[in-house]
């Protein structure tokens, strides 16, 4: 009887990749470049608040005190400067999902309201565990 092998995979050659390959990778690098942009605001001085705050319409991956602002952050990874890198990565769409997630923060969390508010974008151009770029945009869209 032969042993169980991977799908994908023939012998020891590894014929196609898997699937759930490509995500995985995806969200790990996802995780590492919100690990950095936390140890460069708090480099910063920023308080972080929360991480990674979801809701039905969307999610915002950083929350913090930046001074008087409430900053709400959208943090982007890419390892190439392709189709314009990590900040040009934030589209339309993901600003009104970031939006969405945002005014349903404000409907929850009372304290939060009095607080001047801003959207920002945090790059990392580059692999997170090698040679990267960090470029922090404040104030990078607004609500209308």
């Amino acid at each position: 009887m032969t042993a169980a092998r991977p799908p994908g995979t023939v012998g020891r050659v590894n014929a196609c990749k898997s699937p759930a390959a490509a995500p995985d990778l995806r969200r790990l690098r996802g995780t590492a470049a919100e690990d950095l942009a936390i140890r460069y605001l708090g480099a910063r001085g920023v308080e972080v608040l929360a991480r990674n705050v979801r809701c039905k319409g969307g999610e915002i991956d950083i929350l913090c005190l930046d001074g008087p602002h409430l900053a709400l952050i959208e943090v982007r990874q890419r390892a190439g400067r392709r189709f314009g890198g990590a900040l040009a990565s934030v589209t339309p769409a993901k600003q009104r999902k970031i939006l969405r997630a945002a005014r349903y923060l404000l409907q929850t969390c009372a304290p939060l309201r009095n607080r001047l508010m801003r959207f920002d974008v945090i790059g990392v151009q580059g692999l997170p565990e090698g040679a990267h770029d960090i470029s922090w945009i404040k104030d990078a869209f607004r609500a209308t």
